[in-house]
């Protein structure tokens, strides 16, 4: 057993002054960006994706705001409940779920078509952090504990396989194996599983689904099909490419507005605003991704327990994945795969899951608990400073709410 510290019982003016206002903003920031990328999605109009996107972000995000304050011991508690739930939901969506495009991967729960692969992300994180938080460091590397480790692994990978998904449940295998590596296995075992993995190449390729070989030919070769398959990608290199430095301004995409780029709203929203706000604004969108990452990670590195500790590393891992597959991906150096950008792209699936993986950051954040002694050093009173912060949050995230609802309501 690791650093199990669950003793802390921050009260709840406590946990509001423990917030990390700095990736609360972040997070914020993502969310103004994505809805004014859905509005640029819908031609400059509020239109069905941008009014669903803008409400299920108020939703999920109060709902984060919500989780945030329940003690990081509840998330522990049902760990193994959480990842037995979503699993069960996986066998029921390929058994029973809704068919589209040739998958079937989604549940019909009336208020929302869930994706039990999303939810997946976060749950293997949170069951193998579970399940190696009692385990002794000497124990670790045992037959016995690493095959429980891999069965916890396996079992929804190969769920998400059958739908078909391949993208996501190589994301969920990455995520899975952050953990366990940063549980303490010996690197070894994962050089080996990789030169067996390297060698059995050629065989897993025959096994692929035809539309799963040719999107990586694609990948290779997007110009021998350039109408058909490889169509999609050579519009998003054009529209990221004609973006130039500053971009061409917003609502003032001709790859987007002239319906070049298809399914611009999900999995290629950044090239949508790639060509937009061009190289700066990129890396802007990047720098946010990256203060966020960064913020998960921290908060990590200072938390009492040590099954925080796990899904911290192991969730700002997963978000590195998630943002670095996709944007690898509209810019053709990787092949095609469904894995949308964290907030950013339409998905009430993958927005409620980032919102989980968020919550549960929060409620291991101690974070704040360094802020009174920062103030103190630069000869502040913490008392004093901390009422106009939460302050400022509140008046922050209530204008975005109004703003928000009056544009849902009114269509301004």
């Amino acid at each position: 057993m690791q650093y199990n510290s669950f003793n802390t019982q921050p009260t709840f003016f406590q946990k509001l002054r423990n917030f990390d206002y700095i990736l609360l903003i972040c997070i914020l920031l993502l969310g103004l960006i994505s809805a004014l990328s859905m509005y640029s999605t819908d031609g400059g109009q509020i239109l069905f994706h941008s009014k669903s996107h803008i409400s299920k972000f108020l939703i999920f995000f109060t709902m984060m705001i919500f989780m945030s304050f329940f003690n990081i011991k509840f998330w522990h508690y049902f760990a193994y409940l959480f990842y037995i739930v979503v699993l069960f939901f996986l066998v029921w969506a390929s058994l029973y779920g809704i068919k589209a495009s040739g998958s079937q991967r989604w549940i019909n729960l009336y208020f929302i078509n869930l994706q039990p692969s999303e939810l997946m992300k976060i749950a293997i994180i949170v069951c193998l952090a579970k399940y190696y938080h009692r385990i002794q460091l000497n124990k670790v590397n045992s037959f016995q504990v690493m095959f429980v480790a891999l069965v916890i692994l396996i079992l929804p990978i190969m769920l998400v396989i059958t739908q078909p998904d391949l993208g996501t449940s190589i994301l969920i295998a990455l995520s899975g194996l952050v953990v366990i590596w940063l549980a303490g296995i010996n690197i070894k075992y994962f050089v080996y599983s990789f030169i067996a993995l390297l060698i059995s190449m050629p065989f897993a390729i025959a096994f692929l689904q035809p539309y799963q070989k040719l999107r990586i030919l694609t990948f290779l070769n997007p110009d021998r099909d350039p109408l058909g398959a490889g169509y999609q990608i050579i519009q998003s290199k054009i529209a990221v490419g004609s973006g130039g430095l500053t971009g061409k301004g917003f609502l003032k995409g001709t790859q987007s507005y002239l319906e070049f780029l298809p399914e611009k709203h999900t999995d290629f929203i950044f090239t949508l605003f790639a060509e937009e706000h061009g190289f700066l604004g990129s890396l802007v969108l990047l720098l946010i991704y990256i203060i966020i990452i960064y913020r998960v990670l921290r908060i990590g590195a200072i938390s009492r327990s040590y099954f925080a500790k796990l899904f911290c590393y192991g969730y700002g891992s997963a978000i590195f994945f998630y943002v670095t597959v996709n944007m690898s991906m509209v810019l053709g150096l990787l092949p095609i795969v469904g894995s949308p950008l964290p907030i950013m792209s339409y998905g009430g699936s993958s927005m409620l899951a980032t919102m989980i993986g968020f919550a549960i950051v929060m409620s291991a954040n101690l974070i704040g608990m360094s802020f009174p002694f920062i103030l103190t050093k630069v000869g502040i009173d913490p008392a004093v400073a901390s009422a106009p912060l939460i302050a400022t949050l509140t008046d922050v995230t209530g204008l975005v709410i109004y703003f928000s609802f009056a544009v849902l309501i009114f269509g301004l």
